[in-house]
């Protein structure tokens, strides 16, 4: 049976993408955002506040959960828009405003419904390239979704998303 050499950089390659994927500056965590039934995995231990904003009308009280581990922003925000009815204008309203707060390029959107939450049509997962403030290059991955009158967005910023920081951020947003 003929055997095939392997290049040396290639077990070293492996090497390195195994050391990534137990880098401990991502130490995932269960949390609860509260006051809402929300799941959530963050890679921190998170902070929390709170302001008020105007959402699909009236102003309301905004929370966040949010912290920066392994070069990216964290954070998983909420809302009680207090009607089921302007959900899904809340977060339609939610994502634009967003993109535009980003300078964002063209958005690249798909459905997103986390287990529990309402199939509505501004329930998405999208993804953008854009600038900070300081007109460097940020990379957005940002999910919008409802559940009765509350709304959320939980979203990563970083120079580069890497898997390692979606993947079980995104799939770990889940209802009890």
């Amino acid at each position: 049976m003929p055997r095939f050499p392997v290049p040396a950089a290639v077990p070293a390659a492996l090497l390195a993408l195994l050391l990534a994927a137990c880098s401990p500056s991502l130490d995932w965590r269960e949390l609860r955002a509260e006051p809402s039934e929300l799941q959530v995995l963050l890679p921190c231990k998170p902070d929390k506040g709170a302001r008020r904003v105007p959402l699909a009308g009236p102003e309301v009280e905004l929370q966040l959960l949010g912290c920066e581990a392994g070069g990216a922003t964290f954070a998983v925000l909420q809302a009680d828009v207090g009607d089921p009815v302007r959900a899904a204008q809340a977060l339609l309203q939610w994502n634009q405003a967003t993109l535009a707060n980003l300078k964002a390029g063209p958005p690249r959107a798909t459905p997103f419904v986390p287990p529990g939450a309402l199939e509505l049509p501004g329930a998405q997962r999208v993804a953008a390239e854009g600038r900070r403030a300081d007109g460097s290059t940020v990379q957005g991955e940002a999910a919008y979704f409802a559940r009765g009158t509350r709304v959320f967005q939980a979203v990563v910023y970083a120079d580069k998303l890497t898997p390692a920081m979606t993947q079980p951020f995104f799939e770990g947003l889940k209802f009890r």
